[in-house]
């Protein structure tokens, strides 16, 4: 992050500014951009809502919104006393020529109190269908048209197919240059997910290992103990599929699959991920079914609470055929990793909470140790954990203490918690930080979202014309389906089902391939 002094003035929009993620992610976020000296000396926030509140009591809200959700706990009274004079809710109707007639007016009468013009951010804090006609407006009151000053911020879900998403990126880039439209994934602004780059292109002892030569295989796991809660109206258009494989775990792959850039610019970076997914093996129907696995989550048991089956969810039908789990094997055909099968595994009303990346090195060619000592031996393994705990772990062989050759498995452990003193900011600080200054690293192009739903459209297009057999088919409480297991089975491996990721391994965490 950069400081308060190379930050220019900023005006920054929220439609949707009293809604859900306003109030559990944005404005606490701001929050601790502004404590920590993040925010420019001039900067306001319009929030743009329909509800009929006072400032005083959209003030109060969302001040317990920073007591409850703020990485850092309860606000600091004085600081929230300075913060929320920056703070203006404006009501109205998003879908009325005249309500950007008056934000206009504000923005005017801002840049002639600060006697310049200051950067504009829209942030689009709504639901999907409103996006178009937001912009559309925006457009045509003239008030985002400033190329280097005027930047859009777009939540997901990027469109619904393929054919929405082109749809949705027409209608941006016929409104903004490319270069104004910022489409954010907040995994991309974790701390441990930045940290893949840092650990790949900052450290020569890595780079020469981290091909097909020398890694045998890729997890990438995200899962989740809660069930829809109140997202059912969405997830039931969504699914596990389009919620968190064709945006969240795609970039994940991309940024281990990557080849170097020239440097850490916005377009270079995004050139080389866009790279590996050109190289994402496409799948045809019949191919569908060998290297993806869908599920929907029944009764069981979390946390010894008993939770509901997944069709039993309020505004969720009695026979939806949704997916709230799936499993895939992907494979990036190109020099560097031909041939070397990434797993991936998501869903919800899983056993654990937790998101880690998990790379498994080759054996080595030729075992010089005793029968008896080469049964034990385990592969190594690197483990990045984004999830609830960040870190890294390197895992490998090491003499036992003692007069004979015996071998255990030992750990490398870089830990945030162990290494940092202060907390690393949430996603969205590092985002919102980014918009500010213009720096698109951890945004999507629009070529890369539609390149994301090429990859994934095959899977749909087969589910839609082969409805399942049996849903629900997972317990709650359990890693999944049992042809999530037969999946990863077949090519001789299983799960590393880490509940701790930075924790020591145990044998049974460690899916060596069998003989």
């Amino acid at each position: 992050m950069k400081s308060i002094s190379e930050l220019e003035p900023t005006m920054l929009t929220i439609f949707g500014g009293d809604g859900d993620l306003t109030w559990r992610k944005l404005i606490p976020a701001l929050y601790n951009l502004f404590v920590d000296g993040f925010l420019p000396e001039k900067f306001k926030i319009l929030s743009v809502d329909m509800k009929d509140i006072s400032q005083k009591d959209y003030n109060k809200r969302h001040y317990e919104g920073v007591n409850k959700f703020s990485r850092r706990g309860k606000a600091d009274k004085k600081q929230w006393s300075k913060f929320e004079q920056h703070i203006v809710y404006v009501k109205a109707d998003i879908t009325n020529d005249k309500s950007y007639d008056d934000l206009n007016k504000i923005y005017n009468e801002t840049d002639k109190e600060w006697d310049e013009d200051a950067s504009r951010i829209f942030y689009m804090a709504v639901s999907p269908h409103f996006i178009k006609e937001i912009a559309s407006h925006l457009g045509k009151a003239g008030i985002a048209g400033n190329c280097d000053k005027h930047r859009i911020v777009v939540e997901k879900p990027f469109g619904h197919d393929l054919k929405s998403a082109q749809d949705l990126n027409n209608v941006l880039q016929g409104i903004f240059s490319e270069n104004q439209i910022y489409r954010i994934d907040h995994y991309l602004g974790k701390e441990t997910v930045q940290n893949i780059l840092a650990f790949r292109f900052a450290n020569a002892l890595f780079e020469p290992v981290w091909n097909r030569n020398f890694i045998e295989q890729i997890q990438i796991n995200v899962s989740e103990q809660v069930g829809v809660e109140n997202r059912a109206s969405y997830y039931e258009h969504a699914g596990a599929v389009r919620d968190m494989i064709q945006n969240h775990i795609l970039q994940l792959i991309c940024l281990i699959g990557m080849e170097p850039p020239v440097d850490l610019g916005a377009d270079n970076v995004r050139d080389k991920k866009l790279e590996v997914l050109h190289a994402i093996r496409r799948f045809s129907e019949d191919k569908v079914y060998k290297n993806v696995v869908r599920g929907q989550y029944g009764k069981g048991w979390i946390k010894g609470d008993e939770v509901k089956a997944y069709h039993d969810e309020e505004k969720v039908g009695k026979e939806s055929l949704t997916e709230t789990f799936a499993a895939a094997r992907f494979y990036i055909d190109n020099w560097r990793w031909q041939g070397v099968p990434i797993y991936v595994r998501t869903g919800k009303r899983l056993q654990e909470k937790t998101s880690y990346i998990s790379i498994q090195f080759k054996e080595v060619p030729h075992k010089i140790f005793p029968s008896g000592v080469r049964q034990l031996l385990h592969p190594n393994l690197m483990v990045f954990s984004i999830q609830p705990q960040m870190g890294i772990r390197i895992h490998f062989q090491a003499k036992k203490t003692g007069l004979d050759m015996r071998l255990k498995p030992v750990d490398m452990i870089f830990n945030y918690s162990d290494s940092y003193r202060n907390d690393p900011p949430d996603a969205y600080e590092t985002l919102l930080n980014d918009v500010m200054l213009g720096d698109a690293t951890l945004f999507m192009r629009s070529d890369q979202i539609e390149e994301s739903w090429r990859i994934i459209m095959p899977i749909l297009d087969a589910w839609v014309n082969n409805p399942p057999q049996k849903f629900p088919n997972y317990q709650s409480g359990s890693w999944g389906p049992p042809e999530a297991d037969a999946l990863i089975a077949h090519d001789g491996f299983f799960w590393h089902n880490f509940t701790q990721p930075l924790e020591i391994v145990s044998e049974a965490m460690l899916g060596a391939k069998n003989k």
